[in-house]
C-alpha cells in the first residue's frame, strides 16, 4: 500500500497559521509611526508598547506548553487563534497608549501556546528524519510572513487606514480555526486521512494501534519520561539551546519591532517605502531558513551525528549574523545598511527549524513543555529588545549601541553552543538510563 502524504497537510494549516500568527503580531510596527504622531508616543513609549506583547507571551508561552501536552494541539490552538484574533480586531479601536499596551498584552498571552503546539504538533506527525524538514517547511511562514507582510500590511494601512488594517487582519485567524478543528487530530491513529502505511512510516515501523484512545497515548508518554523535569531544567545542551534562542529572539525582536523606525528615523523613509525595503531581509531569511532546515535533516541521515546536524548551523548562523552588522555600526549608508541587515536577517533565520529539532529530538515525549520553556527564553529577550531599545535611542538618540548589543550577543551565544550543546550524548532516555546505572 502506497503511503498517504496527510502529514504534509497537516503542516501546511501549521504553516498557514503561523503566517498569520506573524503578520497579526508585526502589523503594528508598520502602524507605529502613524500611531506614534496620532497618540504622541516617543520612543519610551513605543518600546513599552511593543514589549506589552512579550510581557503576555512570556506569561503564557512555558505554560502554553504544559497546556499542548495535557490537552493536545487541536483543543489550544483552536482556542488561542481565535483570542488573538479578537485581540487584534480590537487594536482598530485603539484611542491612546494604555488601550495599545492592553490589547498588545492580550495579544501575546493569546498567541504564546502557538510555537509549543507546533513543535508537538511535529514530534507526533512527523518521523525524526523528517522533523527539521518539516520544522524549516512551518517555520519558513515566519520571514515569509514579514516579507509579504511588510508591503501588504503598509499598503492596507495606506488604503484602508490602520483602523480597517487592524479589522481585516482580526478576521483571519477567525477563518482557520474551525478548518484546524475539524482537519487536524492530536495524533494521526486517529486521523481517517492517514492509511496504515503512512501511520507505520511516521511511527518508524513501530507496531501501532488505532484503537488507543488519546488519554492512554498522553498517559503512556508522561509514565516514560521519569526525571523530566530536573533534564528540562539542568541539561546543558538544553540550557544553551535556550540561551542560543534567547538571541535568536533578541535579533528577531529588534529588527521585527525597530527595523521600520530605524530607517524611518535615520533615512527619513516613509511609511510606503519602509514596507518595500523590508522585503528584502525576510526573503533571504525564508532561502535561508528552508535551506539549512533541509540540510540538516540531510546531515543527520548521513551521519547520524546531532552535534553536527543541529549544533553547528546555530553557531555558525549567529557568528555570520554578527559579523554582518559591523558595516551598520561603522557606515551611515542606505545601501549598506539594506545589504548588511538583510545579511544579519538571514543568518540568524537560517538555523531556526534547528533549535525546534533540538528539543524533539532529545525529548519529544515532552515537546510542547520543552518548547514552552524554550519560547519563554525567547519572549523575555522580546520584552528586553522591545524596551532595552527604546531606552538606549531615547537616551543616545540614535541605534548604535543598540546594534553593538545585538552582535555582543550573538558572540555569547557562538561560544555557549560550541562549549555545551553536544545532544548526541544528551537525550533524556541515555540521561536516565546514565542515572540508573548508578
Amino acid at each position: 500500500m502506497k503511503p498517504s502524504n496527510y502529514r504534509w497537510i497537516i503542516i501546511g494549516m501549521v504553516f498557514l497559521i503561523t503566517v498569520i500568527n506573524y503578520v497579526d503580531r508585526s502589523a503594528i510596527a508598520f502602524a507605529m509611526p502613524i500611531l506614534s504622531k496620532l497618540f504622541h508616543l516617543n520612543e519610551e513609549h513605543i518600546g513599552l508598547t511593543l514589549g506589552a506583547f512579550n510581557i503576555g507571551y512570556a506569561a503564557l508561552c512555558f505554560f502554553g506548553g504544559l497546556m499542548v501536552d495535557k490537552w493536545g494541539s487541536r483543543k489550544v490552538w483552536l482556542i488561542a487563534a481565535l483570542i488573538w484574533s479578537v485581540s487584534i480586531f480590537s487594536t482598530a479601536f485603539a484611542a491612546g497608549f494604555a488601550f495599545l499596551f492592553t490589547v498588545r498584552l492580550f495579544l501575546g498571552l493569546a498567541e504564546g501556546p502557538n510555537f509549543p503546539a507546533l513543535n508537538r504538533v511535529v514530534g507526533d506527525w512527523l518521523p525524526s528524519k523528517e522533523r527539521a524538514v518539516a520544522l524549516a517547511n512551518a517555520l519558513v511562514s515566519v520571514p515569509l510572513a514579514l516579507m509579504l507582510g511588510g508591503p501588504i500590511v503598509s499598503q492596507l494601512a495606506i488604503h484602508f487606514s490602520w483602523r480597517g488594517m487592524f479589522m481585516i487582519l482580526g478576521g483571519l485567524g477567525i477563518i482557520w480555526a474551525p478548518l484546524w478543528f475539524f482537519l487536524f487530530r492530536d495524533f494521526p491513529e486517529h486521523s481517517v486521512h492517514v492509511n496504515d502505511a503512512e501511520l507505520s512510516h511516521i511511527r518508524e515501523q513501530k507496531k501501532v494501534s488505532r484503537d488507543i484512545s488519546e488519554q492512554a497515548i498522553r498517559k503512556h508518554q508522561h509514565a516514560s519520561s521519569p526525571g523530566m523535569w530536573r533534564f528540562l531544567l539542568t541539561n546543558p545542551t538544553l540550557l544553551s539551546n535556550d540561551w542560543a534562542f534567547f538571541v535568536f529572539g533578541y535579533n528577531l525582536f529588534f529588527f521585527l519591532g525597530w527595523l521600520p523606525t530605524f530607517l524611518s528615523k535615520s533615512y527619513g523613509m516613509d511609511l510606503q517605502h519602509v514596507g518595500m525595503f523590508t522585503i528584502l531581509p525576510w526573503a533571504l531569511a525564508s532561502i535561508l531558513l528552508y535551506f539549512v532546515g533541509h540540510l540538516s535533516d540531510r546531515i543527520l541521515k548521513s551521519t547520524g551525528n546531532l552535534r553536527l546536524s543541529r549544533s553547528y548551523p546555530i553557531w555558525i548562523s549567529q557568528l555570520l549574523g554578527a559579523l554582518s552588522l559591523l558595516p551598520v555600526i561603522m557606515y551611515h549608508s542606505l545601501s549598506l545598511s539594506l545589504i548588511s541587515i538583510s545579511l544579519a536577517v538571514g543568518f540568524n533565520m537560517a538555523s531556526n527549524s534547528t533549535f525546534y529539532a533540538v528539543n524533539v529530538d532529545m525529548i519529544k515525549e515532552k515537546s510542547g513543555t520543552a518548547l514552552g520553556i524554550m519560547d519563554f527564553f525567547f519572549a523575555v529577550a522580546g520584552l528586553i529588545a522591545s524596551t532595552l531599545t527604546g531606552f538606549i535611542v531615547q537616551l543616545s538618540g540614535s541605534f548604535h549601541g543598540a546594534f553593538v548589543l545585538v552582535i555582543i550577543l550573538n558572540l555569547t551565544s557562538v561560544f555557549s553552543v560550541l562549549l555545551f550543546h553536544r545532544p548526541d550524548n544528551s537525550t533524556l532516555e541515555k540521561t536516565t538510563r546514565t542515572s540508573h546505572a548508578f
